[in-house]
């Protein structure tokens, strides 16, 4: 299941409708975490054959923390650990994965970070990942997932709890 969900590289692909990387010389737009605040709360989905679990802290020093849980089968299968914070006028999208035990999949000083590339109404993408609001209740997260020569753009719909 590690392998499959989330120990992948996140790409561009033409398939994807949601999600954008940065081109070449490409820099991240100016913008400030108040961009996002209606990220803030507990938001419960379905992803991967099981439930999805995401909650998002009230902005403090420039940054909103989260955790995430996918459950299947009535047991844990992975956690996420990460936030948005601001860095250089601009925001990134940075996160940790770990197993049921806590032991972490990425190496000790390794994250996964995605810099910001626009922020569009209710929208804000990340480099293979797009933030939705849909409305106070309801959003979607879109993610490109890489396997192996393959890249799907997965959409995780929450509703807020």
């Amino acid at each position: 299941m590690k392998a499959f969900l989330f120990l992948v590289l996140f790409t561009v692909s033409c398939n994807a409708q949601n999600t954008m990387s940065l081109n070449d010389g490409e820099s991240s737009p100016n913008a400030s975490i108040e961009e996002i605040l209606w990220m803030e709360g507990h938001w419960k989905g379905e992803a991967f054959g099981g439930i999805t679990e995401e909650i998002w802290s009230p902005p403090l020093g420039g940054s909103m923390m989260f955790s995430f849980k996918h459950v299947a089968d009535g047991k844990v299968t992975f956690y996420e650990l990460g936030h948005i914070r601001e860095v250089n006028e601009s925001l990134v999208f940075e996160l940790k994965h770990f197993g049921t035990d806590l032991k972490g999949w990425e190496e000790k000083d390794e994250v996964q970070s995605f810099k910001l590339i626009k922020v569009d109404g209710n929208r804000l993408y990340f480099e293979g990942f797009t933030f939705e609001k849909v409305s106070d209740a309801e959003i979607n997260i879109y993610g490109l997932i890489n396997q192996g020569d393959k890249a799907e753009e997965v959409k995780f719909n929450y509703k807020k709890q």
